[in-house]
């Protein structure tokens, strides 16, 4: 899964620019400011990493299920977790 990282812990602010940021291509370790905010493309994640992340907690977890999309909120950050093609094929 490729993990795109939103800095904010403002749902409202989130919620406003979370469809330009699924639709965007980034590149691994790739920064951008998008409104004001800061998004970094964070790298792949392990399947294991959602599941370790979603029993904490402080963690909030959504999903759109429609896409394969699910976020994870906690701290000041939402982590964008998106399938890859290894995804969809497994």
């Amino acid at each position: 899964m490729k993990c795109i990282s939103v800095y904010t812990d403002n749902f409202e602010a989130f919620s406003d620019i979370f469809e330009q940021i699924v639709e965007q291509e980034m590149v691994e370790n790739e920064e951008k400011e998008v409104e004001g905010i800061t998004v970094s493309h964070s790298g792949d994640v392990p399947e294991h990493y959602l599941e370790r992340m979603s029993t904490k907690p402080e963690v909030v977890v959504m999903r759109d299920k429609g896409r394969g999309i699910t976020i994870l909120q906690h701290g000041q950050v939402f982590e964008i977790l998106l399938p890859t093609m290894e995804n969809a094929v497994s």
